[in-house]
């Protein structure tokens, strides 16, 4: 076991599986904690003269848990790695765990089947767990491990698959309205909203389950489906939230971000800035310098304060803001390359020059991409 020493889940590397680090959180250690504490009284009712050991019984159920967890991020990754995915890492966290992958799924079919292979591999863990108890004495600590194993990796296997982001049958949903759509960014809105009704419904079912059986409502439970319901309801607002965004960010272009510009040259009056504008219908005019290169734009409210009367003896040098060197990108740039060149850029300048065969064909700003992808 050592220090991860890379970006990514703050942790320790445990092992690595398909070239992928295996990190155990910080946060694991509090979950491992609870599931202890938990556990330990149904320990004790099993076998009343363990004493204090019930909570090292207690603490290998939750071992035994996350090893669960473990085997469902496992089957993740491996199914991704074979589909032609890479995988970055297996985390263990205090909610179990996720596998994290560099890019998205290229199908739907990819997307679905990397999903469902999770839970798949709890159900078929419940299965063991339940053979082995049948298979061994029907009480003691063993038979218990095992039937906790059985019915713990029954919830985590079933609850996985229901239909909403961020738990696996919401990926499995995604992956069906993006097939059926042909919009990947569609199926990820209309499985995060099924994922907020999923949220709703486990803190709904916390308080109508018992009043329905005329019982008390168990505060214990209430809180932990409080915190599972708050966890869900944050995915599923993420999945929204990156959906819309993505849908923008794919239909970004140059000409729906950037104002459509002309040239003119260094020597240009503002008479001359006046008949390129009209010409081209150009909402902007960039200055060229005398070696063909953007250099700077005209400010077009200091020259609508110039008089016609001095236009044609203005130079358009007395209106310029200066473009900084290398604050150009490709016109035929779109979606993430452009956001990314822009970014780039922008570093140095708020406003770039967008070119295309060496011809000047919009102003493009920073803040009119954030606006876009935003909107």
């Amino acid at each position: 076991m050592s220090n991860s020493a890379r970006p990514g889940a703050p942790g320790w590397v445990i092992g690595r599986v398909a070239g992928a680090p295996i990190i155990l959180t910080r946060s694991w250690i509090l979950a491992a904690a609870v599931l202890t504490l938990i556990f330990a009284p149904t320990v004790e009712a099993a076998a009343p003269q363990i004493g204090a050991a019930r909570y090292v019984v207690a603490f290998g159920f939750a071992v035994l848990l996350f090893g669960s967890v473990l085997i469902h991020e496992l089957a993740h990754g491996l199914m991704a790695r074979a589909r032609g995915q890479h995988v970055e890492e297996f985390a263990l966290t205090v909610w179990g765990g996720h596998t994290t992958f560099s890019g998205v799924a290229p199908t739907p079919a990819t997307s679905a089947l990397v999903a469902v292979v999770g839970p798949v591999a709890n159900l078929v863990l419940a299965l063991l767990f339940w053979l082995g108890a049948q298979a061994g004495p029907s009480t003691g600590l063993l038979a218990l491990l095992l039937y906790a194993g059985a019915i713990s990796n029954g919830f985590v296997g079933l609850f996985n698959l229901v239909p909403g982001l961020p738990l696996d049958g919401g990926q499995i949903l995604q992956a069906a309205v993006w097939q059926v759509t042909g919009d990947r960014h569609k199926g990820s809105v209309a499985a995060g909203w099924a994922g907020r009704v999923v949220a709703i419904g486990v803190l709904v079912w916390a308080l109508a389950t018992p009043l329905a059986q005329g019982r008390p409502v168990d505060l214990f439970t209430v809180v932990w489906a409080a915190l599972i319901g708050a966890f869900l309801w944050n995915g599923a607002s993420a999945a929204i939230t990156a959906g819309r965004t993505n849908r923008n960010l794919e239909s970004l272009t140059v000409e729906s971000v950037g104002r459509r510009a002309t040239s003119v040259p260094v020597q240009a009056t503002l008479a001359d800035v006046d008949r390129a504008r009209g010409q081209a219908q150009a909402d902007e005019v960039v200055i060229l310098s005398p070696d063909g290169r953007p250099a700077a734009y005209v400010d077009q409210a200091a020259a609508a304060a110039v008089p016609p009367e001095h236009r044609a003896v203005t130079p358009v040098s007395a209106v310029a803001v200066v473009i900084p060197v290398g604050a150009v990108v490709d016109a035929r740039l779109r979606g993430a390359d452009l956001v990314r060149a822009v970014g780039h850029v922008t570093r140095t300048s708020g406003v770039v020059a967008a070119v295309q065969d060496g011809r000047v064909t919009a102003i493009v700003r920073a803040a009119d991409v954030i606006a876009a992808l935003r909107s």
